[in-house]
């Protein structure tokens, strides 16, 4: 009932940017928390930076002061600002969501993924 698709991703150098975007459609009531997390080669899924529907947001100290994270109530989008990126942020990127949704009988909730988009920081 629910989709949430990644764009922005890609090869950049260290030192440079990226804005990705995440971009939710189905039967969409309403959005709760968002996130972006990232998964590296042989390392587990981790947090980068979450927002509520309210606009508290939350990094990993990895990021802090690097990345900003910020969502449209209205468009359902997700997006995270990467600035000086570094070999180490390299990773895919996956967009979370946990939606209330509607089934056309009822109201539920679920969490959401999309499915990934890579980014790659050389040296």
């Amino acid at each position: 009932q629910v989709q949430l698709v990644e764009s922005g991703g890609g090869l950049v150098q260290a030192g440079g940017s990226l804005r990705l975007s995440c971009a939710a459609s189905g039967s969409i009531f309403s959005i709760n928390a968002m996130a972006w997390y990232r998964q590296a080669p042989g390392k587990q899924r981790e947090l980068v930076a979450a927002v509520t529907s309210a606009g508290s947001t939350n990094y990993a100290d990895s990021v802090k002061g690097r990345f900003t994270i910020s969502r449209d109530n209205v468009k359902n989008t997700l997006s995270l600002q990467m600035n000086s990126l570094k070999p180490e942020d390299t990773a895919v990127y996956y967009c979370n969501a946990d939606v209330t949704y509607y089934t056309g009988r009822y109201y539920n909730t679920g969490d959401y993924w999309g499915q990934g988009t890579r980014v790659t920081v050389s040296s």
